[in-house]
């Protein structure tokens, strides 16, 4: 029989770093605890106040343990803050939107934390296909329809929308997306801001990044 995942978490203890220790484990034992790890349930509910784990993290190494950690939300690359850092170690629930880029670079497609959701700055790729047109506003539409879908994971929708980012390389293209954007704004009015910037891919003509708040019971 396998042990529970609360037997799990008392025999495994925290991450191996949590005390800036060695730590080894029985090769037996983490054979049973990776089962474990891998039947425990994903998806949204991981995203829901007191939760017991995170949603999985990407993982690079081949320890067991160190996937074991990644697969119950704990990064396995954690290292404890010094005392005197004055950090506050919390756990917040992040959201992948499935871009190649999130994993290449190390970041969130969103962060939720106090009942806000940060969506990263979000081009116009299909992130089912890692594709992206040449048209400006079918970009605008992209992003959005992308920064929608991170918003659901996080329990919100556009409605909660307070501050909106609009990042272009030409200033020109910023008008022809117009359209897109009263369309998908224009019942929310949220603060807004346009910037001329460069792009990390010489594909990408906008990019569009959103803080939006959770709606409350």
């Amino acid at each position: 029989m396998l042990p529970r995942t609360g037997a799990l978490h008392t025999r495994l203890g925290p991450a191996p770093r949590a005390h800036s220790l060695p730590v080894r484990f029985d090769s037996a034992l983490l054979d049973v605890a990776l089962t474990v790890a891998r039947a425990v349930p994903g998806g949204d509910a991981r995203l829901e106040p007191g939760g017991a784990f995170a949603p999985e993290i990407a993982w690079s190494t081949g320890s067991r343990l160190d996937q074991i950690v990644a697969i119950l939300g704990r990064s396995p690359d954690w290292q404890p803050p010094s005392a005197d850092s004055g950090l506050r170690v919390t756990r917040r629930p992040v959201i992948a939107g499935g871009s190649t880029f999130e994993e290449q670079i190390g970041y969130a497609r969103a962060v939720v934390d106090g009942g806000w959701v940060h969506v990263s700055g979000t081009t116009g790729f299909d992130y089912t296909t890692m594709t992206i047109s040449d048209d400006v506003a079918e970009q605008a539409e992209q992003c959005l329809r992308n920064i929608q879908a991170a918003l659901a994971k996080a329990k919100c929708t556009l409605a909660g929308v307070v501050r909106v980012r609009y990042l272009l390389p030409d200033r020109a293209d910023f008008e022809p997306c117009w359209p897109v954007l009263r369309r998908y704004f224009s019942e929310v009015w949220p603060a807004a801001t346009m910037l001329m910037c460069g792009l990390a891919d010489s594909r990408m003509k906008i990019e569009i990044e959103v803080y939006a708040r959770q709606p409350t019971a």
